[in-house]
């Protein structure tokens, strides 16, 4: 049959009352033919999997040669009660540690600050000095596990204090393996947990590359995440979009401050949300790698192969899970997971069927990890690479995402660049917007959730439920003042003042902020005494 006949014959069709849109926006028609690949040339826009420009795959035989690392994000109450969590997922076949902290801890604080009342250990672990850390990762041998870090301003003390655990179990630093979070662009656009203003954090951020590139070489210095510009309600458009230009500002900082680009950029790697929009987001992992392979070469001069290389971590996506019918997010996740498998992920978490109502208890985090099991070994999805590569529909939607990242990387650079697109609230208002029209779509039932504006239904749920107890904070506490009163306080008023001068001189702070962590210096001694040199960040009036 010939197309033009083909397109009369669907004119006659019955077509669903619907909007065939992505979760972007972006139109969705009814068949993709090769007229939509017009000028596609397989080795310039696809390529072979490990080969220029990545768009099939970071590894030559991806998952045949090693599943991708599953890796639950966990952590709540004491550093005991996680480690003991730990140990029960690395039991049921986790094969990664991803560490949750508290509230607290990810703004630098200690756990008998003011501020922290109520907040301690409620939403992750509470860490407040070396003696936390040791607990968390007692009987856990570092040397054989890789440990992924959600934390940003702090993250320079906390990794200093996983170094200085490596070193007591006689754990060499080039041996680690793991990521820290670190990225402070993010946050100032949607996370909003800040403490120094961006000119300082970007300092920090450079130094820990500076220091990793040559101590701790196996370490990924950041992980560049749209995932929370994606919880924020952004489209899958604006977190790549947003997510690349911020990894190429952290290129460009670690340049001006004097790095060899290939000395760093091997080490950075990226944290992608998975969402609902089973195709796009497959098409968004696929159009970041061949921009970042691009531009790292084009633009960055990058000569080390290994510096092209754009590696993720993927989560499935915390925002579109229900407090209606609970039982259906277990699916959800699934579908998520799978994409994220699909766009050739290295690292996954799925998320637990109970995270609308609480942390997860230990049934819903083994259902969740069991999902990722069942894909790696029953579905057959990861024995042939890249599957769908070469779909007309994936290939078509892979050029439009890249497009329009493009398109908002020139408006960011009129901007002045992503620092000063923060400071006028660029990203914050865009995203905003985003958010308002999906919820305005939902509640036209233009997308649909089911059980939120599509089959509801009245019945309330019955689930079990993990609580806090207020015991905790008490116990931590109790834990850290005793810290205090046994350590050489004299070594850690030394160690906090070169720390402080170091951050005044310009000197790299990594190495003294590892003596402040070996003395038992606190987190929150640590984040006070650069506070008082580097300042606190306000955000400015956007809206």
């Amino acid at each position: 049959m010939k197309r033009d006949i083909w397109e009369e014959k669907i004119k006659t069709c019955k077509e669903r009352d619907f909007k065939f849109t992505t979760v972007s926006g972006l139109p969705v028609k009814a068949l993709y033919t090769p007229d939509d690949l017009k000028d596609f040339d397989y080795d310039r826009d696809l390529g072979y999997p490990g080969e220029f420009p990545f768009v099939r795959g970071v590894y030559t035989n991806m998952y045949r040669g090693r599943l991708w690392t599953m890796r639950q994000f966990s952590g709540f109450g004491t550093p005991r009660d996680t480690n003991k969590r730990y140990k029960y997922l690395l039991k049921h076949g986790q094969t990664g540690l991803s560490v949750a902290f508290d509230f607290p801890t990810l703004y630098g604080r200690d756990s008998d600050d003011p501020f922290s009342r109520g907040e301690v250990g409620k939403c992750g672990v509470a860490i407040d000095t070396l003696r936390d850390m040791e607990i968390l990762f007692d009987g856990i041998p570092l040397e054989q596990i890789s440990t992924s870090m959600t934390i940003n301003p702090p993250a320079a003390m906390l990794l200093a204090m996983y170094l200085v655990v490596g070193e007591k179990q006689g754990v060499p630093k080039k041996v680690l393996t793991g990521t820290i979070q670190n990225d402070m662009l993010k946050e100032y656009q949607a996370q909003k947990t800040w403490i120094y203003p961006p000119e300082p954090s970007m300092r920090i951020i450079t130094d820990i590359m500076a220091y990793c590139a040559e101590k701790v070489p196996k370490w990924n210095t950041i992980s560049i995440s749209g995932y929370h510009i994606r919880e924020a309600g952004s489209t899958a458009l604006q977190e790549l979009a947003f997510t690349l230009k911020n990894g190429f500002t952290y290129v460009e900082y670690g340049i001006r401050a004097g790095l060899s680009v290939d000395k760093f950029a091997p080490r950075l790697s990226f944290f992608f949300n998975s969402h609902l929009d089973f195709f796009e987001e497959i098409a968004k992992y696929r159009a970041a790698r061949r921009i970042w392979a691009r531009l790292m070469q084009d633009k960055y001069n990058a000569q080390n192969p290994r510096s092209y290389l754009m590696r993720f971590h993927t989560q499935t996506a915390g925002c579109t899970l229900t407090a209606q019918q609970p039982e259906n997010n277990i699916m959800r996740t699934a579908f998520q997971a799978l994409a994220a498998v699909l766009g050739g992920t290295q690292s996954l978490h799925t998320n637990s069927m109970d995270e609308t109502y609480a942390l997860p208890t230990e049934k819903a985090v083994k259902i969740a990890l069991r999902t990722q099991q069942l894909i790696a070994y029953e579905t057959g999805v990861p024995n042939t690479i890249d599957p769908l590569g070469g779909s007309y529909y994936v290939e078509k939607l892979t050029n439009e995402l890249e497009k329009g990242a493009y398109e908002y990387f020139e408006k960011i650079d009129k901007l002045g660049g992503v620092v000063k697109a923060i400071e006028k609230g660029f990203f914050q208002k865009e995203i905003s917007r985003s958010a308002y029209e999906y919820q305005k779509k939902l509640e036209r039932k233009e997308k649909y959730h089911v059980g939120v504006n599509i089959f509801e239904e009245d019945e309330k749920p019955d689930i079990e439920i993990l609580k806090i107890p207020k015991e905790v904070e008490r116990a931590q506490i109790k834990a850290v003042k005793k810290v205090r009163r046994e350590r050489n306080n004299r070594k850690v008023k030394e160690a906090l003042k070169d720390l402080r001068k170091a951050a005044a001189s310009g000197e790299n702070l990594m190495p003294r902020i590892l003596e402040c962590v070996r003395v038992y210096a606190t987190l929150g001694e640590m984040c006070n005494t650069l506070k008082e040199e580097f300042g606190e960040y306000h955000e400015p009036i956007i809206f």
